[in-house]
């Protein structure tokens, strides 16, 4: 394929505005061509098939079927180059700078994006056996093992820090946004609790309601409540409530003990 030839990109993120920005940075390259978009895993891997891109910019973190999931879909032989794009999975960064095309950390800056389409678009025409190797043991990677983040990036006041894992007490979900409950206080992160589910370790977290997940260290007491429900009582006092809808992962932790 001739190098002048547009880059054809397909964008996934389940996120309207993270949609539009990225949109606005491929708009700015007049050697791309965005094939299509799609805002879920499953729509992902159907725009695929459909339109061969050449590039996939793949937001990690989506409900239902996130950005791991459909890479596990695709067939490593005929996949195009995925760019990883998350906010928050350090976990999954450091997996992505060994076996992946790239990756782009939200809030994407101009100059690491264009530096992303300038590779894109040199590698495009040095042939694709050594992406595909490194894809296949991507895939095998992601088939076999799971990794668990030990910590979370967090944008706070213009700035990004990381948030050990250790120091979370318990996590609480605030419409679009998570709130982490920390020793030293408390940090917003923006996603949803069943992404961040993923990406903790189970031995140490668990959901009790549709909005909490507390560390198990945390804890200090439970108390019988109504209707089959718990109380529970954390190491700062703080009160939560165990619902029914999650008595399984109640009984699986009383078992431990």
């Amino acid at each position: 394929m001739s190098s002048d030839a547009p880059l054809r990109v397909l964008v996934v993120d389940d996120e309207a505005p993270a949609r539009r920005k990225l949109l606005r940075l491929l708009r700015e390259d007049a050697l791309v061509e965005v094939v299509a978009e799609a805002d879920s895993g499953e729509g992902a891997v159907a725009a695929i098939a459909d339109h061969h891109p050449d590039l996939v910019l793949l937001d990690v973190q989506m409900p239902g079927m996130d950005g791991l999931d459909v890479t596990r879909a695709l067939s490593a032989a005929h996949t195009p180059r995925i760019v990883f794009v998350t906010a928050h999975e350090e976990y999954a960064v450091r997996a992505f700078e060994v076996h992946a095309f790239d990756y782009l950390l939200k809030p994407v800056s101009r100059e690491r994006f264009r530096d992303v389409l300038r590779r894109a678009r040199e590698q495009r025409g040095q042939g694709d056996s050594a992406l595909s190797a490194r894809m296949r043991d991507l895939f095998a990677e992601l088939r076999h093992a799971r990794s668990f983040a030990d910590r979370l990036l967090v944008h706070e006041e213009g700035r990004a820090r990381f948030v050990p894992v250790r120091d979370i007490a318990w996590v609480e979900a605030d419409r679009n946004y998570l709130v982490l409950h920390c020793r030293a206080g408390t940090h917003m992160l923006r996603g949803t609790l069943e992404a961040l589910e993923k990406t903790l370790d189970p031995k140490d977290f668990v959901r009790i309601n549709r909005s909490s997940v507390v560390r198990l260290d945390a804890i200090r007491e439970l108390h019988p409540w109504f209707h089959g429900e718990h109380k529970v009582i954390l190491q700062d006092d703080t009160e939560l409530r165990w619902s029914r809808r999650y008595a399984a992962q109640r009984a699986d932790l009383l078992k431990r003990f």
